[in-house]
This record gives C-alpha cells, structure tokens and sequence, in this order.
C-alpha cells in the first residue's frame, strides 16, 4: 500500500476513535458512490454528521493546512454524496439535521501531533 493511503487509513482511524469517545456512533466508513466518497458518516444526537478526513504529515506544508484542501468543488461532491447516502437509506424525505465537518491531522513520525475538528463548517 503506498504512504499516501496509509496516512489517509491512519488519520481516518484515529478519527473514528475520536469520535467515539465524544459520542458519536461511526454509521459508515468511506460511502462510495458514482460522486466520490465520504470519509466518515456518523450520528450523535440525533444530528446527522458527514466528516471529511484529511491528514498530512507535519513536514509536508508545502501545500497549507489540511483543511484547505475541503474546497467548494469538494464540498459539492460531499453535499451530493451525502443526499445519495440519505436516499439509500429511505432518510432523505425525514430530511435529518445535518452537520458537514472536517476532521484536521497533522501527524509527526507515526504520532498525532495535532488535530482539529470543525464541526458545522459548510
């Protein structure tokens, strides 16, 4: 498996626990449709959650923070993912609270260095 894919399973993995342990219940990992993918799909408190993961080593800066990689054309492709997901599971006409969040690694060596989670963000 090459490094990119392994940072990626990394930081989505220390996601998910994160998650848990703030209470949220991991419904989907990685939803896969003909628009892309969401990284983690999750609920708590009755708020549906669709969480784009991005990590990136702390050395590797070159291209700004992992957050800024989550542009509008990203965005689009999550909105519309997400309603396919809705769709699929028979919840899109109860139309649930929604939440678009981004979960921010940056990782030094194997560790996490640093993590931010943006919840509600666009």
């Amino acid at each position: 498996m090459n490094h990119r894919i392994e940072l990626g399973k990394f930081g989505e993995d220390f996601a998910c626990s994160y998650l848990q342990k703030q209470g949220y219940k991991i419904l989907y990992r990685n939803f896969r449709c003909r628009l892309g993918e969401i990284d983690i799909i999750a609920v708590k408190n009755d708020v549906l959650s669709f969480i784009e993961v991005k990590t990136r080593r702390q050395s590797n800066s070159t291209y700004g923070m992992p957050r800024e990689a989550v542009n509008q054309a990203k965005q689009k492709k999550i909105y519309r993912c997400a309603e396919l997901y809705m769709q699929s599971k028979g919840i899109i006409l109860t139309m649930p609270v929604l939440s678009f969040d981004v979960i921010e690694i940056i990782t030094e060596g194997t560790a996490v260095k640093d993590m931010h989670h943006y919840p509600h963000c666009f």
